[in-house]
């Protein structure tokens, strides 16, 4: 079997909306999407705020990865935060999320980042297991907080 990873292009917008609600539905998070063609085509394609890889098997797209870059005021440098990683579960166990992980690793060098990041849910320690199996750490010291939906909307009305 073979396994390429490629950048993500307009045509793959229906594939990825798909792969974000297999995520979605592994992370018991279906509800919480409200993603749709229309806007992964914006914010991918024509925005430009994020970009996508495809993992695929012998051509049949079996991962996918959405990632963006963030800044580190301490290093001076931009970062690659990883929004999202995904592997179909009948191919887990096959290297892929680490070669997806390796090729979004390689990005970050190539692009002088001081930093490659992503967040676990905590229930997950299969991942937690590989992701420190690769050689990352906890950040134990940082917690992450999170304002969307009405709660984001209220804080922007008392901008001055």
């Amino acid at each position: 079997m073979s396994f390429k990873i490629r950048k993500a292009n307009r045509e793959d917008v229906p594939l990825i909306l798909e792969l974000i609600k297999e995520l979605a539905e592994y992370e018991k998070l279906s509800h919480e999407v409200v993603a749709t063609e229309a806007l992964l085509e914006k914010t991918l394609f024509d925005d430009n705020r994020a970009e996508a890889l495809i993992g695929e098997e012998d051509g049949k797209p079996q991962s996918f990865a959405i990632y963006f870059y963030n800044y580190s005021t301490f290093l001076g440098r931009p970062g690659l935060y990883l929004e999202d990683l995904f592997v179909r579960p009948e191919c887990r166990g096959k290297g892929y999320g680490k070669a997806m992980l390796a090729h979004l690793a390689q990005i970050a060098v190539e692009q002088e980042c001081g930093r490659f990041e992503w967040t676990v849910l905590d229930w997950n320690k299969p991942a937690k297991d590989f992701y420190e199996s690769l050689g990352a750490r906890h950040k134990t010291s940082w917690e992450i907080y999170c304002l969307k939906g009405e709660e984001l909307k209220a804080l922007a009305s008392q901008a001055l």
